[in-house]
């Protein structure tokens, strides 16, 4: 660009030395997580909760061998972001038949997969020769679309899975997705690290996060000498000469041509004919929500929560897969019970993500992450939580339901970096429906936030460095949200009345995180769902007939 023409006040230098850039994952349970590659090894040892584990044996198709802490079971090349950039997919096909070629396997007890976002990736590999030397490593296609890091996976081998869980084993997944968050990837494993698709096959090879691959052997090959990485990785030179294969605009006609027609097995699925979507009341994946079944409720008078129960106490990172999981559905707990009750097989229960369109499961998911830690079960894991007066231990959905048939209103607690990670719709939707009218947390993450408003539920945040910690709750307390003459405003306070038993009574200030006047009104019409069913009825025609429920809730539904 002409350097004339930019305005000084928006420049800045930044130097870089390309001597500071080295090879990195991210983990073990965040994408911002980094870590060297040269220090994946120690980094580990160190934040492992479990080192002093013994290795376990386990049989894999017959042969024995010794599974502990570090040890990867699964190692996948996914996701439509990492998968879509060719020089990273040719890198990792050239480091696999490098790897081939030294007479190097995967370890048996690494599930491998590759699952790209688009078939040009697996066509440009094909025509490079590169899928056979990707199969050799157990790098056999798998579908094209979110896979491992979304937890769509195989389960585990049963004599791995048995292992990992009878001896609390911190097993890892390293995979080239972009979310890693806590038992996303599989409900066993504890550490999870993102890295590019050609260290993806390293680390299968190796076997375990404790191998240092910047220094240890990946293996030992064909004619019983150590390969390390550095044998093995592909040139730049080598990378860029096999570009000229890659990806053209040919390939992507060719293969998106007809991508709104779908295969022929789509094409056979016959569909009811109608303007609305027929609700099936014996289906297990859709069902009817119930977000506008109660019609559009009247603006409340009052803005005040008053006599409110904690349903959870939590701490700092609380993501949305804590909040609304995305992976396997267990076979224990409210939402495995459900389904079962429906006739549903264990072997068929599959995940929350697939059955996204049924809030019977989604709400009893809510809160369910087997790795969420409530301080009022501070020894327990998982979607656990107490009843109070009572205290009795209960799993989080029956406990809101035991709430709600006491017409209790409900608040969840946290720390900083409230609802960070995927942007998930029921991470908002699970937690209204559970009959939580508030958060109160240190901080949030701007996008949960927002969806917490968009269903009704009202985010408030500590002031003056005050938490949940400092002000001594434990979650037998009921509180009380009082707005300035009961009316809330954009960004203002919000007074927190603690009750405790023996009776006494604590005041603290809040800010109301409701950051604009729009959200506002969003908030007092009880969510955004409801708003624009108002406007909808408002604006249709007098003369026209009332629209039926199952025409609304479509209609709605398509415009949010």
């Amino acid at each position: 660009h002409d350097d004339k023409a930019v305005d000084p006040a928006f420049t800045r230098s930044i130097d870089v030395d390309l001597g500071d850039i080295a090879p990195c994952l991210a983990g073990p349970r965040r994408p911002q997580d980094r870590v060297a590659l040269a220090d994946v090894a120690r980094s580990f040892q160190e934040s492992s909760t479990a080192s002093s584990h013994q290795p376990r044996q386990v049989s894999i198709e017959g042969a024995p061998y010794a599974i502990t802490d570090g040890s990867i079971v699964i190692a996948a090349i996914t996701s439509c972001t990492n998968t879509s950039n060719p020089a990273a997919m040719i890198a990792a096909g050239l480091f696999a038949r490098n790897a081939v070629k030294r007479g190097l396997k995967s370890k048996p007890w690494v599930m491998t997969s590759l699952a790209p976002g688009s078939r040009v990736v697996t066509e440009y590999l094909t025509n490079l020769g590169l899928r056979n030397d990707l199969d050799a490593l157990g790098f056999h296609l798998v579908a094209y679309g979110c896979a491992a890091c979304v937890g769509n996976t195989a389960p585990l081998a049963p004599p791995l899975a048995k292992a990992i869980g009878e001896n609390d084993l911190n097993v890892a997944a390293v995979l080239s997705g972009n979310r890693n968050f806590e038992a996303r990837i599989n409900p066993l494993i504890k550490s999870n690290y993102l890295a590019s698709p050609a260290l993806v096959i390293a680390y299968a090879l190796a076997g375990s996060l404790q191998v240092d691959l910047t220094r240890d052997p990946l293996g030992m090959g064909g004619n019983g000498n150590p390969v390390l990485l550095r044998d093995i990785w592909p040139s730049n030179t080598m990378v860029e000469a096999a570009m000229s294969y890659a990806s053209t605009p040919d390939m992507f006609r060719t293969h998106y041509a007809g991508v709104f027609d779908g295969p022929a097995a789509w094409q056979n699925i016959r569909a009811p004919a109608g303007l609305t979507y027929a609700w099936d009341a014996a289906s297990s994946y859709i069902r009817r929500p119930p977000f506008l079944s109660g019609g559009v409720p009247r603006p409340s008078a009052q803005d005040d929560i008053i006599a409110a129960r904690i349903l959870l106490l939590l701490n700092d990172g609380v993501t949305t897969d804590h909040i609304s999981p995305a992976g396997p559905i267990g076979h224990e707990g409210p939402a495995g019970d459900y389904l079962r009750g429906q006739g549903i097989a264990e072997a068929d229960l599959n995940a929350y993500g697939a059955r996204r369109g049924n809030h019977e499961v989604m709400i009893r998911g809510a809160f369910a992450n087997v790795r969420l830690r409530n301080e009022m079960l501070p020894n327990r894991l998982g979607g656990f939580t107490r009843v109070w007066p009572d205290g009795e231990e209960l799993p989080v959905f029956e406990a809101s339901e035991r709430y709600r048939q006491a017409n209790t209103p409900l608040v969840v607690l946290a720390g900083k970096d409230y609802g960070g990670g995927s942007s998930r719709d029921w991470a908002a939707k699970g937690t209204a429906l559970l009959g939580v009218k508030a958060v109160i947390a240190e901080s949030f993450e701007r996008i949960h936030r927002a969806n917490l408003i968009a269903l009704g539920v009202l985010p408030l945040q500590f002031t003056g460095g005050t938490s949940w910690r400092s002000l001594s709750l434990d979650g037998s307390e009921a509180l009380s949200l009082i707005a300035p003459n009961g009316q809330l405003s954009v960004q203002g306070k919000v007074t927190l009345s603690i009750r405790r038993d023996p009776p006494s009574i604590q005041m603290a200030e809040l800010l109301c995180r409701i950051d604009t006047r729009k959200e506002l009104e969003v908030y007092r019409q009880g969510g955004l769902f409801p708003l624009l069913l108002q406007q909808f009825q408002t604006s249709a025609p007098e003369s026209a007939p009332e629209p039926a429920d199952a025409q609304t809730d479509t209609q709605i539904a398509s415009t949010a």
